[in-house]
């Protein structure tokens, strides 16, 4: 069974109460590093609603630099979000490319990879970076880089579908089963209801512009995490409204990490490490690190 919403605009019907609202459990703001937020990680509220474990949202200036300089992972995956303006990347799968306004741009660490990027053009770039842990089968696995365009996101009423399925659409991205991760928009008095796929009790939204109710209110830059359950998460927009939401079966592994990397336990670790100084060996030898 896919994720099902109803979407109401303001002349029609509103919708029907919950048997039993989907209550918050915390509400954050992240902490900020010049133009970036930090509003998830491993180590913090990363435990909570894992396989969510980091997430960064923020407006970057054009800019002839490096986003963060060339950086390995493993045992994770990344997806860049880019709501506006251009990225341009490069990993060692040897893939490259541009992020335009509305693509995506995936990568899977598994075993370890490297990889850097930079704005584009002289417009400022606004984005959500995700990272969601994989299961054991896929953290140590080939590494692989997908870049979506903007036209071969699927689209359901107000909603984008980045991960997952929802609506009986599917996203393009190889993503681990039981994860679904979306971008809506919401003109001002549209109501939206969300309900989470089977055993998808974790979820999340993070408001990127806007002000909206669920039914507390939330304001641009806040990220709110639901107590864990199956019930409907209903939205209503105050004025226009842009944010994701992230919904999931809970990841049922520790979180073992490096400094890059997040794992299911230490053995698995330790090989993608080795796998990540390995690789960063032959770019020193290729001069691409100081």
């Amino acid at each position: 069974m896919n994720a099902v919403a109803s979407f109401l605009s303001p002349s029609e019907s509103t919708i029907e109460p919950v048997a039993a609202p989907r209550k918050i459990w915390t509400v954050t703001t992240g902490y900020h590093r010049g133009p970036i937020t930090r509003l998830v990680s491993p180590s913090d509220l990363g435990q909570w609603i894992k396989p969510f474990v980091f997430l960064d949202a923020g407006v970057l200036p054009p800019s002839a630099g490096p986003l963060f300089g060339i950086h390995p992972h493993s045992g994770i995956a990344t997806l860049t979000a880019v709501l506006s303006g251009r990225v341009a990347y490069e990993d060692t799968t040897g893939k490259q490319g541009e992020v335009l306004t509305g693509g995506l741009e995936w990568m899977r660490a598994g075993s370890g990879v490297w990889h850097d990027g930079h704005v584009v053009g002289d417009t400022p770039v606004e984005f959500f970076q995700l990272w969601v842990t994989l299961p054991p089968e896929q953290e140590n696995g080939a590494p692989e880089s997908q870049n979506i365009a903007p036209e071969e996101v699927p689209l359901v009423g107000p909603a984008r579908v980045l991960l997952g399925q929802y609506q009986g659409a599917t996203s393009p991205i190889r993503a681990p089963a039981g994860i679904t991760y979306l971008h809506v928009r919401l003109k001002a008095g549209e109501h939206w209801r969300f309900q989470p796929n089977p055993n998808e009790t974790v979820a999340w939204i993070a408001l990127h512009q806007g002000t909206t109710s669920v039914p507390e209110g939330l304001t641009a830059g806040d990220l709110a995490i639901f107590e864990e359950s199956d019930h409907a998460i209903d939205v209503v927009a105050h004025d226009d409204a842009s944010f994701v939401l992230g919904a999931a079966v809970k990841h049922p592994y520790p979180l073992v990490m490096g400094k890059y990397s997040v794992h299911t336990n230490a053995r698995a670790l330790a090989q993608g490490e080795a796998e990540i100084a390995r690789i960063g060996r032959r770019l020193r030898a290729a001069d691409r690190l100081k």
